[in-house]
Order: structure tokens, then C-alpha cells, then sequence
């Protein structure tokens, strides 16, 4: 879908309105989101999404016709649907993060919105230069689909709970703490402060930076499952987008809570390998003209079917 440039710069716009009425008018103060208003503002973000999802298939059946109005429509909500169930997962880092840290609630939004920002720009990075590779080398297609198995696979057998974690032992943290000095203050609440003429970053910075380093992670992770439904620019990132403003939300309605859904770690295991199997199918029968093809819609219910077992055996069965 090849849109002008305005469309492009328009969503530019309306997202940084977006953000700037969420830092400067309906969160301004650094204060707790409570459950109840975390859920209302997650509503609105999947709603905002949903309506986004309309404007998609109106403007591409005015441009195209309805079939391929039908086709992006999906192509959307289908990436969206990938890209918002695998946030879940970087949600539980969050928490880790900010429980190791001792961040004090009322001022977890404020790390999370500059943390953000920063994701809105890695993410054009990564998908912009994916879509650029599997232009060019379509067999890149398979080691998308590879690493994704990996990745499903590695995720059933990972085990990383708050007693182990440790982020002062990573090594983007070591490195950081080398070239510039740590304040160990835990009553300052800005990212940097100035003690004897020397500039300092404090654990709020130091948080800000494990967030975004997650984030590059996550978008390893995400951004290839995501072009297995769409290689289109504006569909891959704009949902991606969505998603990710709606994160913050979605954290704070489901930090309280994380615990009762145990089984969602497989869920998304199986979703991230079901996944890179169809990459590799699609491309080989793309290539070879395989009868072996699995479709966006198909995609769609085995995700939403795995998030909803998942989500129900987690409520269900009771923990030993």
C-alpha cells in the first residue's frame, strides 16, 4: 500500500499530539495510575487502534478497491492483535525492573513515556531496514521464520524470576556505569543531577535505559513476527505504534494481576514458533509453488484461540 507522504507525516503528527496531551494534560503530575483508570485508558487505546483499523480499510478501498481494502484492513488488525500479545510478555520485564529498583509507582509512568519515545524511533529503524532486507534477499524470510522457532522454543525453557534478576550484571549496564558516574541517591527523582560541577545519572536513568534496551530486544523478537503478516511500511509500523501506546496502560491495568496468568509464557512460545513455521512455509511456497499456505485469517484464529487457552487455564487451574 503506497500512500503519500502526507499520510505518513499525519500520523507522525497526530502521534506526537497524542503524547504530548498524555505528558502535558492527563498526566502532568507524577502520581500512582490506578487499576481502574489504567483499564479506562486501555480501552481507549485499543479503541483508538479499532477506529485506526476503519480509516485503513476506508482509505484503501477509496485508493484500491474493497478486496484489497479487505486484505489491508486484516493485514492490520492481524499485526496489531501479534504485536500487542507479545508486549504482554515485556511487561513482566518491566515489573522486575522496577521492583529491583524500588521505583515508586507515581513515578513509573513518567519512565515509561520517555521510554516510549524512544521505542517510536528504534522501531521505524528496525522495520524500515527489515522491509528494505526482505525486498532485496527474500530468503531472509527463512532466518526470520528460524529465529523465531528459536525464539519459541528458548522461551519455554527460559527461567528468570525476581530472585535471579539482576540488571546491574548486564553488560549495557556495566558499560554505561564506565563511561559515566552513577548516583546511588535514592531520593533524587530526575534522570541526571550535578554534584560538585560533575554530571551524574541517577537509577531513574538507569531504569530508562534497561526499558529501552528490553524494548530493542522485544522488537527482535516482534518485528519479524509481525512481517510474516504484513511487509507493508505503513501497516507494520503503524500498528506496531499502536500497540506501544497502549503499553503503558496496559502495564499499570495488569501489574497487579500478573501473577494469575502463569501460562501465558506458553502461549506466546507457541504463537512466536507457530509463527516462524508459516514465514517459512508462506516463502517456500511463494517460491516453489507449495500448496502449503497458511493465511493471515488462519493466523489469526490460532492466535487468538492459544491467548484465550492460555488466559483460561491460567484463571482456572489453581497453582500448587
Amino acid at each position: 500500500m503506497e500512500l503519500s507522504i502526507g499520510y505518513w507525516i499525519g500520523f507522525f503528527v497526530f502521534v506526537l499530539v497524542m503524547l504530548m496531551l498524555d505528558l502535558l494534560v492527563f498526566h502532568k503530575k507524577d502520581e500512582a495510575i490506578r487499576v481502574k483508570s489504567a483499564i479506562k485508558w486501555s480501552v481507549f487505546w485499543i479503541g483508538l487502534a479499532l477506529v485506526f483499523n476503519v480509516f485503513v480499510y476506508v482509505v484503501a478501498n477509496n485508493l484500491w478497491g474493497e478486496q484489497f481494502a479487505k486484505q489491508k484492513a486484516m493485514e492490520f488488525f492481524t499485526a496489531y492483535l501479534i504485536e500487542k500479545s507479545l508486549s504482554v510478555d515485556n511487561l513482566f520485564v518491566f515489573v522486575m525492573i522496577f521492583s529491583f529498583f524500588a521505583i515508586d509507582a507515581k513515578y513509573q509512568h513518567r519512565i515509561l513515556f520517555w521510554g516510549i519515545i524512544g521505542a517510536i524511533v528504534m522501531r521505524a529503524i528496525f522495520i524500515f531496514a527489515g522491509v528494505a532486507l526482505i525486498e532485496k534477499f527474500t530468503w531472509v524470510m527463512y532466518i526470520f521464520g528460524a529465529f523465531l522457532i528459536y525464539t519459541g522454543i528458548h522461551m519455554l525453557f527460559e527461567k528468570e524470576n525476581e530472585k535471579s534478576f539482576d540488571p546491574n550484571k548486564k553488560l549495557i549496564i556495566r558499560l554505561f556505569r564506565k563511561i559515566m558516574p552513577v548516583s546511588d541517591d535514592l531520593s533524587e527523582t530526575r534522570f541526571f543531577v550535578r554534584k560538585n560541577h560533575r554530571l551524574y545519572a541517577t537509577r531513574f536513568f538507569i531504569v530508562l535505559l534497561l526499558i529501552e534496551m528490553s524494548d530493542l530486544i522485544f522488537a527482535i523478537d516482534s518485528i519479524p513476527a509481525v512481517l510474516s503478516v504484513s511487509k507493508d511500511p505503513f501497516i507494520v509500523y503503524t500498528s506496531n505504534i499502536f500497540a506501544i501506546l497502549g503499553l503503558r496502560s496496559l502495564y499499570f491495568a495488569l501489574s497487579g494481576i500478573m501473577q494469575y496468568f502463569r501460562y501465558l509464557k506458553y502461549a506466546l512460545a507457541f504463537i512466536l514458533s507457530f509463527i516462524g513455521v508459516k514465514m517459512c512455509l508462506n516463502e517456500y511456497a511463494e517460491t516453489f509453488g507449495s500448496v502449503f499456505h497458511i493465511d493471515n485469517l488462519t493466523s489469526l484464529g490460532v492466535i487468538i484461540a492459544t491467548l484465550t487457552v492460555s488466559i483460561a487455564a491460567s484463571l482456572w487451574i489453581k497453582e500448587r
